[in-house]
C-alpha cells in the first residue's frame, strides 16, 4: 500500500513539473529579445542616418531618400518585410499633400513601413512611429539631427530586429506590429497625417500608437542623471496603456518616468506637438515617449557624438517592452476616456 502510495505521488510530482516547464516556454518574456537592443547597434546606424551625407534629411530631399534607403536596407537585411497590401517599403506622399496647409515648395516625400504580421489576431495591429526626417542645411551648414529625430529612428530598426529575433524563436507578437518612419514632421506632422488618412490598416483595427521622438540626450531638468524619460498622452484615452507603460517600465527598464510635460496645462504642448497626435485625435490610445529638449535642439550641433547610447538603449527598450505588451496580452486595450 506504502510502495503504490510512493509510486502515485511521484507519478503525480513528474507529471507536474512537466506541466510547469511546458507552460512556462509558452509565457511570452521579453527580456531576451529587449537585451538585443545594444548601443554598440543604435551607435553604428545613426552615425549613418545623422551623417553629414544625408544633408540633415530635410522632407523631399535627396539626402532624405539617401536616409530611407538605408532603412529600408536594414529591413530587409533582417528579413522583415512591408505591410500586407502595400506595393513595397515606401508609403508615396505627393507634394500637393505636403503643401495643401502652407505651401513650402516641398517635394514629393515618402513614408516607409515594415510589418511583423500578428500570429493570433494578424487584423489587430500596434504603430510604433519615428519621424526620420530633420530641417536640413542652412548657410552650408549640415543639420544633423542626430537626437531630432536620428535616435528615435535607429531605435525602430533596433526594435523591429528585436521582434524578428522573437519571431525566429517561435515568439512573434500575437497582434501585428507596424513600424512607420514618416516623413514631414517638422513641417507640420504631415506625414502622420497623411497615414492617418490613408493608412494601409484600417484605423478602426489599430490598437495603439507609440510614438519616439528625441530620445538620445538628457535636459537641464535632468542635469544629474539621464535614467528617465518623458512620457506624455499615455493615460489621455486609455488608463490601460498608462498603466501598461508604469509596469513594464518597473518590471523591466527601471527608468524614471516624468510625466511633466503630460500635464494638461502644459505650456510647450507638447502633446500636439509630435507624430502621435494624429494618431489620438483619431481616438487611439497613443504615447509619445521624448527626453525633452537641450541646448542643440535644432541646432547645426546636434550630433551623434553628443547622444549618450546608454540612455537612448534604455529608452529604445523600454519602447520596445511596451510594444510587447500592447501585442501579446490577451485583451486589446480599451479606450475609456474622451
Amino acid at each position: 500500500m506504502k510502495k503504490t502510495l510512493l509510486l502515485l505521488v511521484f507519478s503525480c510530482l513528474a507529471s507536474c513539473q512537466g506541466t510547469k516547464e511546458i507552460s512556462s516556454k509558452n509565457i511570452y518574456k521579453p527580456t531576451k529579445y529587449t537585451n538585443s537592443i545594444t548601443a554598440d547597434e543604435l551607435k553604428t546606424h545613426l552615425y549613418i542616418v545623422a551623417n553629414d551625407s544625408m544633408e540633415g534629411r530635410e522632407t523631399g530631399s535627396i539626402g532624405q531618400k539617401r536616409a530611407g534607403k538605408y532603412l529600408i536596407s536594414q529591413y530587409q537585411k533582417d528579413k522583415i518585410t512591408f505591410p500586407k497590401g502595400a506595393e513595397n517599403y515606401y508609403q508615396h506622399i505627393p507634394a500637393a499633400f505636403l503643401n495643401a496647409k502652407k505651401n513650402e515648395n516641398l517635394p514629393d516625400s515618402e513614408n516607409i513601413w515594415a510589418y511583423i504580421e500578428g500570429t493570433e489576431k494578424p487584423d489587430e495591429v500596434i504603430v510604433i512611429s519615428a519621424h526620420y526626417d530633420h530641417v536640413g542645411t542652412k548657410n552650408g551648414a549640415v543639420f544633423n539631427g542626430a537626437d531630432d529625430d536620428g535616435s528615435g529612428t535607429v531605435a525602430l530598426l533596433e526594435i523591429a530586429q528585436a521582434f524578428q529575433l522573437a519571431k525566429k524563436n517561435g515568439h512573434g507578437p500575437k497582434r501585428s506590429v507596424l513600424f512607420l518612419h514618416v516623413t514631414g514632421e517638422e513641417h507640420g506632422l504631415h506625414g502622420s497625417r497623411y497615414y492617418s488618412e490613408n493608412p494601409v490598416f484600417p484605423l478602426k483595427n489599430t490598437v495603439a500608437n507609440v510614438n519616439i521622438d528625441m530620445i538620445g540626450r538628457r535636459d537641464d531638468a535632468h542635469a544629474n542623471s539621464n535614467n528617465y524619460v518623458y512620457l506624455i498622452g499615455a493615460d489621455r484615452l486609455s488608463s490601460e496603456l498608462d498603466e501598461i507603460c508604469k509596469t513594464v517600465n518597473e518590471k523591466y527598464i527601471h527608468l524614471d518616468l516624468d510625466y511633466k510635460y503630460n500635464a494638461l496645462n502644459d505650456p510647450n504642448n507638447f502633446y500636439r506637438r509630435s507624430d502621435h497626435y494624429n494618431f489620438a485625435k483619431n481616438g487611439i490610445p497613443a504615447v509619445f515617449i521624448f527626453n525633452g529638449t537641450h541646448a542643440d535642439y535644432h541646432r547645426k550641433t546636434d550630433t551623434p557624438d553628443k547622444i549618450e547610447y546608454d540612455a537612448l538603449t534604455k529608452r529604445a527598450q523600454l519602447a520596445f517592452t511596451i510594444v510587447w505588451e500592447l501585442a501579446n496580452r490577451e485583451n486589446q486595450i480599451v479606450v475609456d476616456k474622451k
